[in-house]
């Protein structure tokens, strides 16, 4: 028997099952049957210890319907999933391969038992030195021609499964590279709005903003106001700025992200260096007239 799934693949697939739809563990069980077109079914023993597994994780929970554990992937189980999308569209293939494979042995293990049977057919002749009656021959001819039909049944439905498999995986991977860059554009127009708006905002906001965006030390805050905004100089942004957050697919997600980043690095200065009340007051005027910008842009004004 080849394997079905490499190591560590089946925990993505349960995290993809359970990413369409809440199931029990039974209901799993017969997914992942079906997808396999019953060449193919985990026991009880490997699919409830990994379910465990990832609630532990927090990737899954589950609620209580009907005396049965009825499980629910989490945001976390979900930007996991995001993050491997190319993975996954390979777990797909692996699939269809596996699925050939099970086909391919059950066709090699009927060969072998129409040949054993005629063996035995010839062996057991002789014998008695009899003839087989009309009557045994035709219910013998009658399952040889059962045995080969049902192979044939089962690998006409392997070769579709496969080719189905095989489909959805080139699919996959399209909608997951596609994903990737609108969530990457997104993030690109939202930095870029960020860094026009704090580099119109002089003062301490605009300069802790402008080392911020454009990947700088966090400046020290000084402990006299800040000039006029309009004496600042307008900060030098890189638009590269935030690179190590991966993209999950999800542009709100994004920028929620994007924004916690921004809040604790201004937390961070604060803690670092300290704000006087001139510089609270100026940093104030600053984080509303971004907030009314932002709003602004995001309502599509």
């Amino acid at each position: 028997m080849p394997p079905v799934f490499a190591h560590g693949r089946l925990r993505l697939y349960l995290l993809k099952l359970l990413d369409e739809a809440p199931r029990h563990g039974y209901e799993v069980i017969r997914l992942l049957e079906e997808r396999f077109q019953g060449l193919y079914a985990p026991s009880a023993g490997t699919v409830y210890p990994r379910l465990a597994k990832l609630e532990a994780e927090g990737l899954v929970t589950h609620a209580t319907e009907g005396g049965r554990k009825v499980y629910s992937i989490t945001e976390a189980g979900r930007a996991e999933l995001a993050d491997r999308g190319g993975e996954l569209a390979d777990l797909e293939l692996e699939i269809r391969d596996s699925v050939t494979e099970l086909a391919a042995e059950i066709r090699d293990d009927v060969r072998g038992a129409a040949g054993d049977l005629r063996r035995e057919m010839r062996a057991a002749a002789s014998a008695s030195a009899t003839r087989v009656d009309d009557e045994s021959w035709k219910t013998i001819k009658e399952e040889m021609s059962k045995a080969r039909q049902e192979w044939k049944e089962q690998a006409r439905r392997a070769k579709d499964e496969s080719r189905r498999a095989r489909e959805e995986a080139q699919q996959a991977r399209r909608q997951a590279k596609e994903a990737q860059e609108r969530a990457r554009e997104e993030v690109q127009r939202i930095a870029g709005q960020l860094q026009e708006q704090f580099a119109k905002s002089g003062g301490v906001l605009g300069s802790l903003a402008g080392a911020w965006l454009g990947g700088g030390t966090t400046p020290t805050a000084p402990t006299q106001p800040s000039a006029p905004a309009d004496s600042a100089a307008p900060p030098v942004a890189d638009t590269g700025w935030a690179e190590d957050l991966t993209p999950t697919g999800d542009p709100a997600r994004d920028l929620d992200r994007l924004l916690d980043r921004f809040r604790d690095d201004v937390r961070d200065a604060a803690r670092d260096h300290g704000v006087s009340a001139a510089q609270l007051a100026e940093a104030r005027a600053h984080l509303a007239a971004a907030a009314s910008r932002l709003k602004a842009a995001l309502n599509g004004a």
